[in-house]
């Protein structure tokens, strides 16, 4: 009975976002969804959703696949692995999708590659903790969208270098995402002759982290990163706060949202740096001189999304990943489209549909925009290869099916509010 109520709950939170037409038309080709519309990551599940069902609109207003609309079908991950885990087992047997976005939560998307494997379905990762995505399989597909661990470490260790920083250390948290970002930082700074202090792990949910921040920053290092979820960050950043502030952070992404602002002291963080995933193009980014990983990017084609995304959800703005959730549903549906075109039917392999998509968005293929899927659906029907310049990014994947990563973003806070500052490369040699 709970099960029931709480699967009509998550279809009338869709039902809210969508377009006046049927929820689930018969002939549709459904995309699943496991997003967090409740428990503690509930702010950003509806967000996502919409990201989603503005793309579902843009590609059925562009004429879907063979007059067959796209259809979203989502369901609650109760920001829960246990819950969530459950939802996503009754997306892929009960519902019987085929191609998959989400969850955000790693070790959901972990738990169940298994039965992405047995039921030969497509993985869509937009999530910045998804997990690392490097090796091949026979059946199953699994992509990833934003940058890895390894592209975030390398980012934070060349801020440390260019800003003279000669020790770090890190306070992280023991979940795969956190750790793994927490290892990459060490791993690069390293080989880029810094010095690596004791760093600290906790483990989420403990109800004080004093004597874990006490233990960080008696190394004295000149770093320290904090690698956590918003939730456990604006604890531990509050008791920092009240220990006397001592030593100076680096910021982790998965800190940059309004609900680590809206529990922490005010103006607590303010001048500390952070990275996350760049909004921008490569094609809009360009090299400063010699300096070290400078980089100037204009954001022009995140504004676009931005404008849209709001006209669209009555002023709303869309949270950055949710431009990475808007591109996983066109990147499927662009892929479907070629391959209908080419071979006559719509895969019903992930495995299959993975290799097209990866093929697709060849680099020297000629470049479609998310601001006109008319015509890019239009010549995708035509079998023309297209590789796709979506919201977030040019998307280029490599065999695993890994999208490339050249910039990531730098920003800090003031005043209460994120504040984006200088693009740095990911250049790294380990």
């Amino acid at each position: 009975m709970e099960t029931g109520l709480l699967v009509g709950l998550a279809s009338l939170l869709s039902a809210s976002c969508a377009p006046a037409e049927p929820e689930h038309p018969e002939n549709a080709v459904v995309i699943g969804a496991l997003l967090p519309f409740s428990g503690s990551e509930s702010a950003i599940g509806r967000n996502l959703e919409q990201a989603m069902l503005l793309a579902v609109e843009d590609l059925n207003a562009a004429g879907g696949i063979d007059d067959r609309p796209f259809d979203l079908r989502s369901r609650d991950s109760h920001s829960s692995a246990e819950r969530g885990f459950e939802q996503l087992l009754q997306l892929l047997y009960a519902d019987r999708v085929a191609y998959l976005v989400g969850p955000e939560e790693n070790d959901l998307a972990l738990a169940i590659a298994q039965d992405v494997k047995a039921r030969d379905a497509l993985h869509m990762l937009p999530g910045y903790a998804a997990p690392t995505v490097a090796r091949s399989e026979a059946k199953g597909g699994w992509m990833r969208l934003a940058p890895s661990s390894s592209d975030v470490g390398c980012a934070l260790a060349l801020i440390a270098v260019h800003e003279g920083v000669e020790t770090v250390n890190s306070l992280a948290a023991r979940d795969d995402y956190n750790a793994s970002v927490s290892s990459e930082f060490a791993t690069n700074f390293a080989a880029l002759e810094g010095r690596i202090l004791a760093s600290v792990t906790f483990t989420s949910g403990q109800p004080s982290y004093m004597s874990k921040i006490e233990s960080a920053f008696a190394a004295r290092a000149g770093r320290t990163l904090l690698a956590a979820y918003p939730a456990t960050g604006s604890t531990i950043v509050t008791e920092w706060t009240v220990s006397g502030r001592p030593g100076t952070w680096l910021l982790g992404p998965a800190l940059r949202t309004e609900v680590l602002l809206a529990n922490i002291p005010t103006g607590s963080l303010d001048g500390y740096i952070g990275v996350s995933p760049s909004l921008s193009l490569r094609s809009e980014c360009r090299t400063l001189g010699e300096a070290e990983g400078a980089v100037d990017c204009a954001t022009g084609n995140a504004d676009a999304f931005i404008g849209r995304f709001s006209r669209r959800w009555s002023g709303e703005a869309p949270l950055p990943a949710a431009h990475f959730y808007y591109d996983g549903v066109v990147l499927i549906a662009m892929g479907l489209t070629y391959a209908r075109a080419t071979t006559g039917k719509i895969p019903s392999s992930g495995h299959e549909l993975q290799k097209i998509i990866r093929e697709l968005n060849n680099p020297d293929h000629e470049a479609a925009s998310w601001r006109d899927l008319e015509t890019a659906m239009t010549r995708l029907r035509a079998g023309v290869p297209l590789r796709y310049v979506g919201a977030a990014a040019e998307y280029d994947f490599d065999r695993y099916g890994a999208n490339r990563h050249y910039y990531m973003q730098q920003w800090t806070i003031d005043g209460g509010a994120f504040v984006d500052l200088d693009h740095v490369s990911v250049n790294c040699l380990n």
